[in-house]
């Protein structure tokens, strides 16, 4: 895991996240699936930030996220997660951000930005099997079909069914009403 994160590199992956439909709609499934695993009753969990990803694999789909130094998210955590086949790594890295000026002190010298900061983080990088996500997803959702996680759409199984109900009616004796 890298020892130093730059706030800079956190808000490109976020604005990256944003110009992609589909880097979004899988962030949005791996948090899903991480609230659908009750990951976030365990201490500090919900205060993560995302730090990198979601990174798609051919069979992982892997994030990280980190905490303050003095707000380490529980290790009970990530073990509930190796239990649905999950890797979860913890590291300690720094964060650099730029100081906020209160003084002349606090600027860079030849410049009106402020002085870049090192403060202590914890990372934890999540790494998803693929089948989870589609898994939990065809759980939850009754409206999802399982052909539709396997790349077919509800409209290819619907048109039979129309067609079957545009027969026309028939009265007692059989005939066209």
């Amino acid at each position: 895991m890298a020892h130093i994160l730059d706030e800079l590199d956190v808000i490109k992956n976020i604005e990256s996240i944003y110009e992609s439909n589909t880097a979004f709609n899988v962030l949005k499934d791996f948090e899903r699936v991480l609230d659908e695993l009750d990951l976030y009753v365990y201490k500090n969990w919900e205060d993560g930030e995302l730090a990198e990803g979601p990174n798609i694999d051919r069979h992982w789909v892997s994030a990280k996220f980190f905490w303050p130094a003095n707000k380490m998210p529980d290790p009970a955590g990530g073990k509930r997660l190796l239990d649905y086949d999950c890797k979860v790594g913890y590291g300690k890295a720094n964060m650099i951000k730029p100081r906020k000026i209160m003084e002349p002190d606090d600027i860079r010298p030849g410049t009106k930005k402020g002085k870049l900061d090192k403060h202590p983080i914890w990372i934890v990088e999540v790494r998803m099997p693929k089948k989870l996500l589609a898994d939990l997803y065809g759980a939850t959702l009754d409206d999802l079909d399982v052909q539709e996680i396997q790349g077919q759409t509800p409209q290819e199984d619907a048109a039979p069914a129309a067609e079957d109900q545009a027969a026309p009616d028939t009265g007692a004796a059989g005939e066209e009403v």
